[in-house]
């Protein structure tokens, strides 16, 4: 992917842009397969971030595994980043629509 800007679209646009919050554990309620088997990519912070567990563009926040860190139960320890987070569909080629907070 380039590190062009691609086309901006507010975070409630249409099917063309991921959803505000969603999450890749299978235990959160922001959990979405079908929208994961996607591909999304996610800009923090102007930075592309593939190391994103969670995110939501509303609130301006990504949860990130911290380091190797397991809680009791074997889940990954996240720690939560605020900053302004982008987000795309990774499956719509070279300038695809961007959900970001309007």
């Amino acid at each position: 992917m380039t590190e062009e800007t691609p086309a901006t679209a507010p975070a409630s646009a249409g099917p063309d842009v991921p959803p505000d919050h969603l999450s890749v554990n299978p235990r959160s309620p922001f959990f979405d397969a079908e929208k994961l088997r996607r591909g999304v990519g996610i800009r923090f912070r102007g930075r592309v971030r593939t190391d994103v567990e969670e995110y939501s563009i509303s609130e301006g926040w990504v949860r990130v595994q911290a380091g190797k860190t397991v809680d009791r139960k074997g889940q990954p320890l996240t720690i939560k980043l605020t900053g302004p987070v982008e987000a795309w569909y990774e499956d719509l080629g070279e300038n695809p629509p961007v959900a970001q907070k309007g």
